[in-house]
């Protein structure tokens, strides 16, 4: 076997143990324990678990993540969001990783709860990073300049408030979650048009013109 397969089968037993745990989170945490009853569901045992997630819950809960984001852009491909408005690509990836994590609820919440450790702080902002850059990428942004930290940036804190609001959303289909979600991009999506009118009035400045042409140049439509 190649390297490369067996990194493959590595991954996949690692992506095995720990969708097989998430039923057993909801009672036993993200600990040895429920990794353990995974491991055994998935077909191995405890000391495979314990080989593949040497620091436990939290290499659990980050290939838990890894799967959730690869699980989001497959959807996101399948779909096909380049023929969608880039507005509507960006809520189309959040949503569909929550969709798929529907079934894992109460892991998502216990993972949540582990990584508000301030010790695990560094893995909570990875995750998350990681998360909306994908979501950018597959919604087609490729850039590499000041917009790619401020486009992620922004998607950063409205995807975290979206997964809190999902977790206590008992409406039907979860339909208050996507109405709020639509809110707060909506509410994003006004703030480059702020930036783009301060940057061109500083730009007349600097070139000796006046600030502002006409009133209309004041306004900032929200």
């Amino acid at each position: 076997m190649s390297a490369a397969d067996r990194l493959k089968s590595r991954e996949a037993k690692k992506d095995a143990i720990v969708l097989a745990a998430s039923a057993h989170v909801a009672f036993d945490g993200w600990g040895d324990e429920a990794l353990a009853a995974g491991a055994e569901d998935a077909g191995f045992d405890g000391d495979t678990a314990k080989r593949l997630f040497p620091g436990g819950a939290v290499d659990a809960i980050a290939q838990f993540a890894a799967i959730s984001d690869r699980e989001m852009m497959k959807a996101m491909e399948e779909a096909g969001v380049d023929k969608m408005r880039v507005r509507d690509r960006v809520i189309f990836g959040v949503r569909a990783r929550l969709e798929y994590l529907m079934p894992h609820r109460e892991a998502v919440r216990a993972g949540l709860s582990v990584l508000s450790n301030p010790l695990h702080a560094g893995l909570m902002a990875r995750i998350t990073h990681t998360t909306v850059d994908n979501i950018w990428y597959m919604a087609g942004d490729r850039s590499a300049d000041f917009n790619y930290y401020t486009k992620r940036g922004l998607l950063g804190p409205v995807y975290a408030a979206t997964v809190l609001y999902w977790l206590n959303d008992q409406s039907e289909d979860c339909q208050d979650t996507w109405d709020f979600l639509e809110r707060r991009i909506d509410d994003v999506l006004k703030i480059p048009g702020i930036k783009s009118k301060i940057t061109k009035a500083f730009e007349n400045l600097l070139k000796g013109g006046p600030f502002v042409k006409s009133n209309s140049d004041l306004e900032m439509r929200h």
